[in-house]
């Protein structure tokens, strides 16, 4: 490493303990740091202000006195194995001063100070959907959530979500079907995979997007952190999508803080007695956008975004069109006798008049087409 090298990254390290060290501060809340950072240009100016100066700037008295005293023993401790853990996992940090921190983040009231990335952030990441919903999702929820994302991501959206069970994982390997950009927002450190078993999958995302958290590395998945993780997520998106959520969901905290947010707010609806759906359709109740796919979302948002964005989005490829245009006679037939809820291969037997064996190797040919999904059991969703 030459010595130009290692003064640069003596001075990150510097700018980075002021920021972990103003954040350290008893009292002082992330709003409160932020207009304070605004104001004195720096967290190091912060923390070398003087009394009078923090008072003028809105502190109280018992606050400028925390701040000039700044973190204690333990806290710098912690900082600096803090610090030792982020270059040793090679995390990438950014804070609200950076010119890479997400433009729309910046814009909510409590914005995160500091954001741990593993992954990259680019700058497409400001066209961004969050797709959310019940972690016990249903397999048509499931699929649904899959294809929004996926056709989604096609057109150019970066897909957020929370890497958990059910909707947001689905959200998340339909980007990557697509070959999109998908992020992920942690309750715990970016150290740490919640659900553990979704660690193939977060590899997948950290490749192709990024995966970050507000909290340090090392912190643990407490339930406590997943409110205030859900802001982050509808902080960084033009809209909010949710799919099948409880009436009591953190779902539906993600969609009331998108709408504080002045963010759009979508819905899928669903079967009326379905618990799973009694939170998506409360929200159509209350004005949220019925989604039925992906071009509803397109089409509220695209008013929002660039010139040059909106020439990348065709939105052709997401018209209605009728099965038969592309599938055989037998193949419509049957195509025509599924349903995005699930039903046996004896149904789509009875509906068509076809033989059993003749309409297991359509449903096999149109599984290859990608127009259907076989589920447990012979059953099988239109997609």
């Amino acid at each position: 490493m030459t010595k130009a090298r290692e003064r640069h990254d003596a001075r990150e390290r510097q700018a980075l303990h002021a920021w972990l060290a103003l954040r350290a501060v008893n009292g002082l809340g992330e709003a409160a740091l932020f207009r304070l950072v605004q104001t004195f240009g720096s967290p190091g100016a912060v923390l070398t202000a003087s009394a009078a100066e923090l008072t003028g700037a809105g502190c109280s008295a018992a606050l400028a006195q925390a701040i000039q005293r700044g973190p204690d023993a333990q806290a710098r401790e912690r900082i600096d194995r803090e610090l030792d853990a982020i270059d040793r996992l090679n995390l990438s940090v950014v804070t609200c001063l950076d010119e890479e921190y997400p433009v729309r983040l910046r814009m909510i009231p409590d914005p995160p100070p500091v954001l741990y990335v593993a992954g990259r952030l680019e700058l497409s990441d400001q066209c961004a959907v969050a797709i959310v919903g019940a972690r016990r999702a249903s397999q048509a929820g499931r699929v649904l959530a899959e294809e929004l994302s996926r056709d989604l991501a096609a057109a150019g959206f970066t897909i957020v979500s929370g890497l958990a069970r059910g909707i947001d994982a689905a959200a998340h390997r339909g980007a990557l079907a697509a070959g999109g950009r998908t992020v992920a927002v942690l309750g715990c450190g970016v150290d740490r995979t919640y659900p553990p078993e979704h660690d193939k999958l977060r590899e997948q995302i950290e490749a192709h997007g990024a995966v970050l958290s507000e909290l340090p590395p090392g912190s643990l998945p407490h339930s406590y952190h997943f409110p205030r993780r859900n802001r982050i997520i509808s902080g960084l998106c033009l809209g909010v999508v949710v799919a099948e959520a409880a009436i009591e969901s953190g779902s539906l905290i993600t969609a009331r803080l998108a709408a504080d947010q002045g963010r759009e707010v979508f819905a899928v609806p669903g079967f009326a007695k379905a618990a799973n759906s009694r939170g998506p359709n409360g929200l159509i109740k209350q004005g949220a956008k019925l989604v039925e796919c992906a071009q509803d979302v397109i089409d509220e948002i695209l008013p929002q975004v660039d010139a040059v964005f909106k020439r990348r989005v065709n939105a052709r490829a997401f018209e209605a069109h009728e099965p038969s245009s592309s599938l055989s006679g037998d193949e419509a037939k049957v195509y025509d006798a599924l349903s995005h809820e699930p039903q046996h291969m004896d149904d789509v037997v009875v509906k068509t008049g076809l033989s059993p064996s003749k309409v297991a190797a359509l449903l096999l040919a149109l599984e290859l087409k990608q127009r259907v999904r076989q589920l447990p059991g012979q059953s099988y969703l239109r997609l």
